[in-house]
């Protein structure tokens, strides 16, 4: 297996999950003074040089300038030489940016796949307006207010602009159903469709749960506490509480959940700006979970909110936070409106956590090295062992109980789990590429739908792949899709195919609630937290 292929293939999804925003080259030429052509001098009033820069460009510039355009343009680039988290976001936007922390958006409540350039329809959401006119899993959209949509090269962001409007407004769509000539006609009313920020949350074992979660959002606090009772009401004991891939969110919801597992004045987070002296919060000694013991998972890519949460837990010594070094956003945004729609998320202090640590990364190299910092780690071969972790804070701070912790990058886990590389090779990136085992199990899901829906879990789903053989049917699907098998790569790769794929096929019948109990066979994170769960090793 060629390390230099592992790498690539790894840092493929990281590159991809930064935002890098290109820089504006000025070039400028000065003109010599010339007696015969000098002009007066002028002094123009505004408050600063900014408006009066513009000013001048809108009067005096030798050709018509689009003065709105450059003032989007530069508003950026001025933000830029602050934080990397202070930001500008332009009117047009906004809306898209607010929905990314609602608890719903308006649309007709399906979740589609483009497959062979037409829109499938993945999963129908409960109550939602699909679902009311009769649209099932495994229908095409091929029309949308009577234009063809289907084998036109059609693209996610059509079909979302397409199928998403305002609540109440109407949408008509054309239906290809499996053993059906005719093209099905369907009215759809939009309406307000949920987003949820907890993915799952089940029983792993007897005594310990598993709950899930993407983004600190409006109604984040409201879903844990759902998950949390489902649980209880089933013997929870103890708890893996998943932040990997959370990204953060509200700063008010890191500290509700947080309440809820820490005692009466317990520290959560205190914040402190140049305009906003220190403000300190904690726990009211009322929260539900104070006797769980907890696991927190963390990954490079847990920010923000998660890391309050997790540097909350860590410090007064109330679980144990597993995974690898999370993001390092010590930052707290304020949204201000601005009078043509648009927006400014200001930083206006940083948060510490109880032990006095800010865990904000470094960002004096600007914005841009600061988003490359995830390739950088990978490089320093940081995914994979713990002594590469360049700690950028030497101070040492410690827990209510006197445990030594660091600052300065991030939250450091108290167990860290190595990215596991040892069933990846050249033939599973292969069929990985394109979103070949996605694709195959949409494909096979579709066609097995009849049977694979009499399966009401994830352990009967699991048994009926198994019995199917499925993985050896991946084999001549990716054969025929031109990636030829390599016997002794497949042979290492295999089992985490198949678990990729039986997980796969498990969501597209029962949702997440079959994809994690299945995938976690091969999450080597969420095996090694289950392990210190069932050997009391949380309980510090």
């Amino acid at each position: 297996m060629s390390y230099n292929n592992t790498k690539k293939q790894i840092l493929l999804p990281l590159l991809f999950g930064l935002i890098l925003i290109a820089g504006i080259l000025i070039g400028y030429i000065v003109m010599p003074k010339s007696a015969g052509n000098s002009s007066p001098l002028v002094i123009h009033p505004q408050s600063n040089k900014i408006d009066a820069i513009l000013n001048l460009i809108k009067e005096d510039y030798v050709d018509t300038v689009d003065v709105v355009k450059m003032q989007e343009d530069i508003i950026p680039e001025m933000l830029k030489k602050l934080d990397p988290h202070s930001v500008y976001i332009p009117a047009k936007n906004l809306k898209n940016v607010n929905e990314e922390l609602s608890s719903n958006f308006s649309g007709i409540g399906v979740q589609f796949s483009i497959q062979k350039d037409t829109v499938m329809v993945v999963a129908v959401i409960s109550g939602g307006p699909s679902e009311k006119v009769g649209l099932l899993p495994g229908d095409r959209i091929v029309e949308v207010n009577d234009s063809l949509i289907a084998g036109n090269g059609i693209k996610n962001p059509v079909v979302l602009k397409l199928l998403r409007g305002e609540k109440g407004t109407i949408v008509n769509v054309g239906i290809q159903r499996r053993n059906s000539s005719e093209l099905l006609n369907f009215e759809i009313t939009r309406g307000e469709i949920p987003m949820y920020s907890v993915d799952v949350s089940y029983m792993a074992t007897d005594e310990i749960g598993y709950v899930k979660v993407n983004r600190f959002a409006q109604n984040t606090y409201g879903e844990f506490l759902t998950a949390m009772a489902k649980l209880k009401a089933q013997n929870c004991k103890k708890l893996i509480v998943d932040f990997r891939g959370n990204s953060g969110g509200y700063l008010d919801v890191a500290i509700n959940l947080c309440n809820e597992f820490l005692q009466d004045k317990d520290m959560i987070v205190y914040t402190q700006g140049k305009s906003n002296p220190r403000q300190e919060v904690y726990a009211n000694g009322k929260g539900s979970f104070q006797d769980t013991e907890v696991a927190v998972l963390i990954d490079e890519f847990s920010a923000s909110a998660s890391e309050i949460f997790a540097g909350a837990i860590q410090d007064n010594d109330r679980g144990i936070i597993v995974g690898r070094r999370s993001f390092g956003k010590g930052l707290v945004q304020n949204q201000i409106p601005l009078a043509d729609g648009s927006a400014l998320r200001l930083t206006i202090s940083r948060y510490y956590t109880p032990a006095g640590r800010c865990i904000q990364k470094p960002y004096e190299e600007g914005v841009d090295e600061y988003n490359l910092d995830i390739i950088e780690r990978f490089e320093n071969g940081e995914f994979f062992n713990q002594d590469s972790i360049h700690v950028t804070d030497t101070i040492q701070y410690k827990t209510k109980k006197g445990r030594i912790v660091y600052g300065g990058g991030g939250i450091m886990p108290d167990y860290f789990v190595a990215r596991d590389t040892t069933q990846l090779t050249n033939y599973y990136y292969k069929v990985s590429a394109n979103a070949m085992m996605y694709r195959y199990a949409l494909e096979y899901s579709d066609n097995n739908r009849k049977e694979l829906k009499k399966l009401k879990t994830p352990k009967e789903i699991d048994q009926f792949l198994k019995s199917r053989n499925v993985v050896n049917d991946f084999v001549k699907y990716a054969s025929k899709e031109g990636v030829k098998l390599n016997k002794k790569e497949f042979n290492i790769s295999k089992n985490i195919i198949r678990v990729q794929l039986n997980a796969y096929i498990a969501r597209n019948i029962i949702d997440d609630e079959g994809f994690y109990p299945l995938i976690s066979e091969i999450d080597e994170v969420f095996k090694e937290a289950l392990k210190l769960l069932e050997d009391g090793k949380a309980a510090i």
